[in-house]
């Protein structure tokens, strides 16, 4: 048997920060170095971040890309750097760089390119069509990115067929909950199937809406797990490989090259490595939550952004922004603003006290019935003897929004929304109002998850007080209002939601299913009729397998099913 030593670095780059992601990429390598690694392996489209989206349409930022890499492998002695950047030939690419001995000595194009859901790489690259295989000693090894490793019967088994003992897989893989467990299924598959060990190393951190979680992954050839990164957090995965003597190259299907890459030095001497252990999965809860606090404080951090200011109302939807804030930039960075109306009630006051003592913020108190009243004076002429309608409600929101604006403003504070993904599905949302920000958290987030989410937080101490979780969620803009006075009950709204948005069931496939084919009308009319609404709110985390946004993507003009 043959030691690879193998040094995964799931790293956090961000998009377009060039000289920021090499800096990190040579910081992780420096570190790499003590342990006298064979291969150092960094995430698909380190160099640039993960996804860059039309800085590829831009030629410098190519240029720029490729002198980065230059800097990488000007850093590279006596073992191979694995490294994803855009390539440029006849057409860009989304490469992986193989470095050693200061020298580029190879190059793979990712020849699967996704094309659905949050993914548009066919817009940008061109796919590859070579496989290589690369052998140092008595050991073979492949590389692929990303997409290439779901595909049965596709470059993973080419590869294996060519010789590869053991194949690296280089990606920058988007969170959704229960992914983790999906993965880790297909990589057992592929590795069983292919009698081949398989690398897989994902990127990690923030960018926009998505989320990338890391949880790197090492499996033998019997698709058994060996070790695993952490959820979340950017790591170092170190480790000895076992590898099964090649005796000889095996001929691979057309296009396969075996390239050689000599001089490598070998693991082992003594040098003893942190192993890691299986992972031991968390909760859903706890998975979602890590996700939700990871997208916020990259989203705040990438952005230049230190404070943050949230509407509080005293109902549970903003009360779990705050908690996932305090846990991403820290209690001092985080300003609640309590905005009472008319209709606020005293429970609401007192559980926004009890929370913001909970999670040592300061709130500032801004009424707004002065406000109020004097829209009402200034619009009573026009609007004449007409009874008081949704126009008054949404008029109260929207001087909240004003208000939580001008504290961004004045203070340069990221207003983070409070809307969960029940609410936005149907348009029970704002304009201009509770829909007024800079990022919406818990966007993506079903009502029931956020119940779900806040009862996980208080398992580990109070955080969310008890009446916020027990109490009917009501906006508080007309006397007595309930949620269930406009919309059917939560538990009752979010499968119909998730059945229409994000498994496209229609009508006579949802009330199969049990619901009410009426209130299933409902509910499909007001999400059809909300896509305007979205289109104009801010982005928030994914962390289902279809959010609102680039992952779902509807007309605004739309008469189908009307």
């Amino acid at each position: 048997m043959n030691k690879i030593r193998l040094a995964l670095c799931q790293i956090n780059p961000t998009v377009g920060d060039l000289d920021g992601n090499v800096r990190k990429i040579i910081r992780f390598l420096e570190d790499a170095g003590s342990f006298r690694p064979d291969i150092v392996v960094f995430p698909e489209l380190a160099i640039t971040g993960y996804p860059p989206e039309d800085l590829l349409l831009r030629p410098g930022f190519i240029k720029d890309n490729i002198e980065a890499l230059n800097l990488i492998r000007d850093k590279v002695d006596d073992c191979i750097v694995i490294v994803g950047f855009v390539d440029r030939k006849d057409a860009i690419y989304n490469a992986a760089a193989v470095i050693h001995e200061r020298k580029v000595q190879d190059v793979y194009h990712k020849i699967y390119l996704p094309n659905y859901g949050v993914f548009d790489e066919v817009r940008y690259f061109k796919p590859g069509g070579r496989l290589p295989v690369y052998r140092f000693g008595d050991v073979s090894f492949g590389i692929n990115i990303c997409e290439d490793i779901w595909h049965s019967n596709g470059p993973a088994t080419d590869l294996a067929g060519a010789g590869a003992g053991f194949i690296v897989n280089i990606n920058a893989s988007p969170y959704h909950a229960g992914k983790s467990d999906l993965r880790q299924k297909m990589l057992s598959e592929r590795a069983s199937a292919n009698n081949v060990a398989i690398v897989y190393l994902n990127a990690v951190g923030g960018q926009d809406e998505l989320v990338f979680d890391g949880h790197s992954l090492v499996l033998g050839c019997d698709g058994g797990l060996i070790a695993c990164g952490r959820l979340f957090e950017e790591d170092m995965l170190l480790l000895d490989l076992d590898m099964p003597t090649v005796a000889s190259a095996v001929s691979g299907k057309s296009g396969t090259k075996e390239i050689k890459i000599p001089g490598l030095p070998k693991g082992g001497d003594g040098v003893q490595l942190p192993r890691r252990s299986p992972f031991e999965g968390i909760s859903m809860e706890g998975e979602v939550c890590g996700a939700l606090v990871m997208g916020t404080r990259d989203y705040i951090r990438k952005n230049g952004f230190t404070g943050v200011c949230i509407g509080l109302s005293g109902g549970v939807d903003s009360a779990l922004v705050a908690a996932i804030a305090v846990e991403a930039v820290g209690r001092e960075n985080v300003t609640g603003i309590f905005m009472p109306s008319p209709y606020t009630s005293i429970e609401s006051r007192e559980d926004v006290s009890a929370l913001a003592e909970n999670l040592g913020i300061r709130v500032i108190e801004e009424p707004i019935n002065m406000v109020f009243e004097a829209y009402l004076d200034t619009l009573r002429p026009a609007f004449g003897p007409s009874p008081p309608d949704i126009t008054e409600e949404n008029l109260q929101a929207r001087i909240r929004g004003n208000i939580l604006m001008a504290f961004s403003n004045k203070f340069g504070w990221l207003v983070l929304t409070t809307g969960n993904k029940s609410e936005m599905s149907v348009g029970y949302a704002t304009l201009y109002g509770d829909m007024a920000g800079g990022f919406a958290v818990i966007k993506d987030v079903p009502k029931t998850l956020v119940y779900k989410i806040c009862k996980w937080l208080n398992s580990k101490r109070t955080i969310i007080p008890e009446r916020i979780m027990t109490k009917a969620p009501t906006a508080e803009l007309r006397p007595n209002q309930k949620d269930t006075d406009s919309l059917p009950p939560y538990d009752m709204l979010d499968p119909i939601i998730k059945a229409y948005v994000e498994e496209d069931k229609d009508l006579d496939e949802i009330a199969d299913a049990g619901f009410d084919p009426e209130t299933v009308k409902r509910i499909i009319r007001l999400v059809d009729l909300s896509e305007y609404k979205r289109r104009q709110s801010p982005p928030g985390v994914k962390i289902t397998p279809r959010a609102f946004g680039r992952d779902r993507r509807f007309p605004i003009t739309n008469r189908y099913g009307r």
